[in-house]
């Protein structure tokens, strides 16, 4: 009676050892994965940063300006308009 105890008892343990080898390896998985997941969304967290930073550098420099340059400025980008004698060129690559 007591070696069918003690078998049952080696089972129990080996049995409990393999499901929590296999819970530990499912968490591993999923962690790498989540932190996979997450250094995508730092790497486009980080491209939107220094984009939106670009667009600060260029109105502070717009706004460090004359009044003069701010108005030629608006009224050559929105607006379309050039300089007498002043050649545009337009880029027409769709880039």
């Amino acid at each position: 009676m007591r070696e069918r105890n003690s078998s049952a008892l080696h089972w129990l343990l080996t049995a409990m050892f393999w499901i929590a080898v296999i819970y530990l390896g499912v968490q591993i998985f999923s962690s790498r994965v989540a932190i996979g997941q997450k250094e995508q969304e730092l790497a486009s967290l980080t491209a939107k940063v220094a984009e939106q930073e670009a667009a600060n550098e260029e109105l502070s420099r717009t706004l460090s300006g004359s009044t003069q340059s701010i108005v030629e400025q608006v009224a050559r980008d929105e607006l379309g308009y050039a300089l007498p004698n002043q050649r545009v060129f337009v880029d027409v690559t769709g880039k």
